[in-house]
């Protein structure tokens, strides 16, 4: 069975940088990626190299950051006063990930450094700007079920519940 709109699809994949570094891999975790194709819940370089693919293929593809997480924006490197925020300098460190809700709605950041008074963040996402190598095998391809293509996202053994 082709991998195409409306099928979910499994598959193991390790993610590595451009020089060769290891970003992440479903093979370590031992459970593979599941997904449905067509509803935009993988980054679109690698659900269009997935397409047309089948159970037991693998590959390699390198995925430029216009089709995965876009490009690096340094707008998006801004400096919050911990006031407005209500936390203290004490509650925040280099490298913690930050929930913020914005006009925009719901915003992950990466706290930067921390002042007396304020705090750089960082909302771009972590592998913004960056190539993504991806070496893929394809494990299991079938259809989705009427709800999973109902709700745009591959369900887990026994279903799924929902808020």
């Amino acid at each position: 069975m082709k991998i195409e709109d409306k099928k979910v699809v499994s598959f193991h994949y390790t993610l590595t940088s451009d020089g060769g570094e290891t970003l992440d891999s479903s093979r370590e975790r031992g459970e593979p990626m599941v997904y449905l194709h067509g509803a935009d819940n993988i980054i679109p370089g690698l659900e269009k190299a997935l397409a047309g693919r089948e159970a037991g293929d693998t590959f390699q593809v390198a995925v430029p950051p216009e089709e995965a997480y876009g490009e690096r924006r340094e707008a998006n490197v801004q400096r919050l006063t911990l006031k407005k925020l209500g936390l203290k300098p004490a509650q925040l460190k280099p490298g913690m990930i930050l929930n913020l809700q914005t006009s925009q709605g719901p915003a992950q950041v990466t706290v930067l450094k921390v002042g007396r008074f304020n705090v750089d963040v960082d909302a771009n996402h972590p592998l913004s700007g960056a190539n993504l190598n991806f070496d893929v095998e394809i494990i299991d391809v079938r259809d989705a079920t009427d709800e999973e293509a109902e709700h745009d996202h591959a369900h887990g053994p026994g279903g799924h519940a929902h808020d």
